[in-house]
């Protein structure tokens, strides 16, 4: 029982320290792309991701060696694990929606997509959207190693489930190495903190995300050939290599407008006297080709399992198709509404959605 009781509270406890060194680790201070409404001035905030993230897993290492935790208490405990986040997930997202001001007609809605559009705590040191990635990341990639563990001291090396955690945790370093790029994406820049992301980040993120190791750390070793994990570690870098390349090179544009994307891809852009539309590089491939990006790296960390006929382990890709082409449809329509017949004159330069040449 004692157990399962701290299993409940294992994310609050991981989410815990989180919070504590992302107050005492050294942090860069870099302004968004979103202007504080209050001070006329781009929000500040403070990245630190990257050491946080690593210093928690430095830890779960130690607390793994010197036989305090064993590495796969976390898959062990996964059940009681996976409430104790969904209950914080659930509470989190009613106290950050309740007391503020109604931003649409339906409480449901103000519930699952939020009122607050950047709440920020302790004198601006921690922004909620910000700290609910790096916390939903940390979980996550403490997750991924425990359950890669319990499933290696069951049944011995296993390549597949090696490539897949390796993989997974590129995608993590990666996440938060380029921790600042993502003040110029979607969710900062016009989504507000709801159910949506609260829940995602505290519960959905950290526990779904690893559906393929759910489905797969207790069975036995997939037996595939060499060939089919090289094919698959392809698929997750072209992947990586649309979905970083295409967020980077749009965050150089923010930044500089004038600057060549690695120093080769030149700017070409959509204009009028006041706003531009980036139609080149990545951006003249498809309208967001990151996404395809995204689901590109899913499917590869999926296929890496070793397993292509587990359906429970392709539900993560899935889950990137139905999130990621609702929310083209949401995007394309604010940038028409942003950007009028600029974004128009895009549609007809760039036609593909998602897919050159298909969709």
């Amino acid at each position: 029982m004692t157990n399962h009781l701290i299993g409940f509270f294992s994310s609050w406890i991981v989410y815990a320290i989180v919070l504590g060194l992302h107050l005492l680790v050294p942090a860069r201070e870099r302004d968004g792309y979103v202007n504080d409404p209050a001070t006329g001035r781009p929000y500040e905030y403070r990245i630190n991701g990257l050491p946080v993230m690593l210093l928690m897993v430095g830890l779960w290492y130690a607390a793994g060696s010197w036989g305090i935790v064993p590495f796969d208490w976390l898959y062990v405990h996964r059940w009681s694990g996976l409430a104790g986040a969904i209950t914080l997930g659930i509470g989190a997202s009613i106290a950050l929606v309740a007391g503020a001001e109604p931003v649409r007609r339906s409480v449901l809605a103000d519930f699952f997509l939020g009122r607050r559009f950047s709440p920020q705590f302790l004198g601006g040191r921690v922004d909620a959207k910000m700290f609910l990635y790096l916390v939903g990341a940390t979980m996550l990639a403490l997750n991924v190693l425990s359950f890669a563990s319990y499933h290696l001291s069951a049944y011995g090396q296993s390549s597949s489930v090696t490539l897949y955690t390796a993989l997974f945790f590129w995608f993590l370093v990666d996440y938060m190495t380029f921790e600042h790029v993502h003040l110029y994406t979607y969710d900062l820049v016009a989504e507000r903190v709801g159910f949506k992301l609260v829940f995602g980040c505290l519960a959905f993120y950290p526990y779904f995300y690893l559906v393929g190791l759910w489905a797969v750390a207790d069975r036995p070793p997939a037996d595939v050939s060499g060939l089919f994990l090289v094919v698959s570690a392809i698929v997750f870098a072209t992947g990586w290599i649309l979905a970083r390349g295409a967020n980077m090179q749009k965050y150089v544009f923010k930044r500089d407008p004038s600057r060549p994307f690695l120093g080769v891809i030149v700017p070409e852009v959509i204009a009028d006297d006041e706003r531009r539309v980036l139609c080149s590089g990545f951006w003249g491939l498809s309208r967001h080709i990151n996404y395809l990006g995204e689901v590109l790296m899913a499917s590869g960390l999926t296929l890496a399992l070793g397993y292509p006929g587990a359906i429970l382990a392709w539900l993560y890709p899935l889950y990137y198709i139905v999130l990621l082409s609702t929310r083209q449809a949401d995007d394309d329509q604010r940038c028409r509404e942003k950007y009028g017949e600029l974004w128009e004159e895009y549609e007809k330069r760039v036609p593909w959605r998602i897919i050159p040449g298909v969709f």
